[in-house]
């Protein structure tokens, strides 16, 4: 039996010191416009965002000669930093058992649909290098005593693709990409959050530079902080849109900058496609529950408000050997799927989880107690498990007798991370519940990053490029590899003559009027805006909802967008300008999600990936023990659907959908050496992207 890591080893892997010391960058000279003095910035590529992503296109482009700055809301706040859950995986092509490759690999990042069939080669393509490039820098990758990569199976993966370092990966690799990116000396502007994207008037229209809210900047003469960043290509790498819902994992006070790429005209795409799953709130530690938490069979149950237990899984399984193997799977089926309510399948956990939640009712996992059993049938055993969930505990020596303890064999890590945060889970239950997790839609991009602005490119969360589901893990890897690729991109394409760093006073002063207009001492207060929007989205736009629910949510949110443009939002202080700002941006978004969901419901569109899509006239139902779920009746996907994407944008004051197809990839034209060599030596592999 393998030895438990010693205390010192948790700790490294569990508290992460981050770099403290970044350098930084003076304004170069400054441009009067609406009676301010605004700072000017000025580099060749502005990344904005430090999470995972955004370090990787800053240290890329920095070694492509790119004079390049990052610009953060909270240094090390975001979700590459501060979650875990399917953040805590990097997938690596061709180690499964049986033989791998990147056609069978790609196939899995898109087997849900709506994913573009190039990007998925692309990815699985760039995994080698993302991860290998990781390890250079310091990641620690568990490997075997033969020097393979340690692997797991995790949410829609069936061949084991993924690995880990733990709960805290995704912040251990932002602690290595960060340090990499401090030692290459690459300036960051923290505190800075973009308020409007500059860009030229004639078609096609391309990116010279970002107004934004920097802290450093606010003065008596500045009293709102505004600088602008002189660039010539915009990285966005903030992440998604983590405010946009009331139940959601996401840290606090993530907006990422879906809002601001949709005000500047950029397509979104798939803004339909999200992921639900259980973890504990936001006011506490918001963090996934998922691999182990489940795995190791914890006890699930609710508490009304006079304090009675109800077993109320127990309702929902047929039996005791069924309902534990379930919980079971949504350690690696953690996301949601309206599907797997179909036949006693895992997501009816999570449908059994919302119906308490709705009726007021807590809901716990225990891990010092054991399943309790369905009624009328025999008490929870180990000798009592599918096939699939008794080898897995088995395989990792965890047929132990209590969850805790296999949690401890299997995921030490696990418990020490609540610990840190005041939570003894070897003594108390998690209060939990189904929550808003990951956006898979976002800003439409080609294979090398780039939007549908010219300059103007997207990586990480913030890219549509995830389709209607994505392994766990994935997301990192795709950051990972478009932080390489659109790095590549900028590098290939740089302009030979220097741009002109002068930006026209007019073009800033109009951008600073459409701040200052917008903020009004009777205006709407945002504290209420942003009850309205989470609340509207969470309870009409979540992971169960219907049709006549999204079209009336987003007539409310079109009425509220219209009261923001019309009397504009009140700011108490100053410095309260911004967040004027990032609910007007995360009201606009949800407005966009709203009408892509209702566009894509409209034309028949069914239940896939986040949602189900609740219909009377459904023809599937959800089967319990006590019966069918007639009120969660609902409508099936469409298998052409996945051949499509849901395209948004905003233009001549409205938001406009269409449809188009994913593009292929065929795989049958193979390349050849003689042959492409000269595309690469002359830079032809950069003129086409697929968009």
């Amino acid at each position: 039996m393998a030895a438990s890591p010693r205390q010192s080893v948790l700790d490294a892997l569990t508290d992460v010191d981050m770099p403290k010391r970044h350098p930084t960058r003076r304004a170069q000279r400054s441009i009067e416009a609406d009676g301010i003095s605004l700072p000017v910035y000025a580099c060749d590529a502005l990344v904005l965002g430090s999470g995972a992503a955004g370090f990787r296109a800053a240290i890329e482009l920095k070694r492509h000669g790119i004079d390049v700055i990052v610009a953060t809301q909270n240094l090390y706040g975001g979700t590459s930093a501060c979650s875990g859950s399917d953040k805590q995986t990097l997938h690596t092509a061709a180690t499964g058992r049986h033989g791998d490759d990147f056609i069978a690999l790609a196939a899995a990042l898109g087997a849900g649909g709506a994913m573009d069939e190039d990007t998925a080669y692309v990815e699985a393509v760039g995994s080698l290098r993302a991860l290998s490039s990781l390890q250079y820098l310091g990641l620690p990758v568990p490997l075997d005593r033969l020097g393979a990569v340690l692997r797991y199976q995790t949410d829609h993966d069936e061949a084991g693709r993924a690995t880990s370092c733990g709960p805290r990966t995704s912040r251990l690799m932002v602690k290595v990409l960060a340090e990499e990116s401090a030692r290459l000396g690459v300036p960051v502007l923290n505190r800075c959050v973009g308020a409007k994207i500059l860009m030229t008037n004639n078609a096609p229209k391309r990116v010279v530079g970002l107004l934004a809210f920097h802290a450093a900047d606010r003065t008596a003469q500045n009293p709102l902080g505004l600088a602008v960043i002189r660039c010539d290509d915009l990285v966005i790498a903030a992440g998604g849109p983590g405010e946009l819902y009331r139940d959601s994992v996401y840290p606090k006070h993530c907006f990422g900058a879906l809002g601001l790429a949709l005000e500047a005209g950029v397509e979104a795409i798939n803004l339909t496609e999200s992921q639900f799953g259980i973890g504990t709130p936001r006011d506490g530690f918001p963090w996934n529950l998922s691999g182990t938490y489940a795995q190791c069979l914890p006890y699930i149950y609710s508490v009304d408000t006079d304090g009675i237990e109800r077993n109320f899984l127990g309702d929902y399984y047929r039996t005791t050997q069924e309902l534990a193997s379930n919980i079971f799977r949504k350690g690696y089926q953690w996301p949601f799927h309206a599907s797997r309510m179909l036949d006693f399948g895992s997501s009816l956990v999570d449908l059994a989880i919302f119906r308490e939640t709705r009726m007021g009712r807590k809901v716990l996992m225990d891990f010092n107690r054991n399943p309790e059993p369905a009624p009328g049938d025999a008490p929870f055993s180990l000798d009592r498990l599918d096939a699939d969930v008794r080898a897995y505990l088995e395989n990792n020596g965890a047929l132990l007798d209590l969850p805790i303890e296999r949690l401890a064999r299997m995921n030490p890590l696990s418990i020490e991370l609540y610990r840190r945060y005041k939570k003894d889970i070897t003594h108390d239950p998690l209060e939990f519940a189904v929550n808003n997790q990951h956006m898979n839609g976002g800003i439409a991009v080609d294979i090398w990053g780039r939007s549908s602005l010219e300059g103007c490119y997207a990586i990480g969360e913030a890219a549509g490029t995830h389709g209607v589901t994505r392994p766990g893990g994935a997301a990192l890897n795709a950051g990972q590899v478009m932080g390489q690729r659109c790095a590549e991109h900028i590098r290939a394409c740089k302009r030979t003559e220097p741009s002109d760093d002068a930006l026209p006073t007019e073009m800033v002063r109009a951008a600073v009027q459409g701040i200052t207009s917008g903020l009004h001492d009777d205006g709407l207060d945002w504290r209420d805006v942003a009850r309205e929007v989470q609340a509207r989205m969470s309870e009409d736009a979540g992971f169960v909802c219907s049709a006549k629910g999204v079209r009336k949510a987003l007539e409310g949110a079109r009425k509220l967008n219209g009261d923001i443009r019309s009397r504009g939002l009140r700011q108490d202080r100053a410095n309260q300008a911004e967040r004027c700002l990032q609910w007007r941006q995360m009201a606009f978004a949800s407005e966009a999600v709203l009408t892509s969901l209702d566009a894509y419901l409209s034309r028949g569109g069914g239940s896939r990936g986040a949602r189900a899509i609740c219909d009377p006239d459904g023809l599937d139902v959800p089967i319990t023990r006590t019966g069918p779920l007639e009120a969660f009746r609902f409508r099936a996907e469409r298998k052409q659907d996945q051949c499509e994407k849901i395209a948004i944008r905003y233009e001549n004051g409205a938001f406009t959908c269409s449809f188009p197809r994913i593009r292929r990839h065929d795989h049958s034209q193979a390349a050849y050496f003689e042959r492409d060599w000269a595309e690469f030596l002359t830079g032809a592999i950069y003129a086409s992207g697929g968009r």
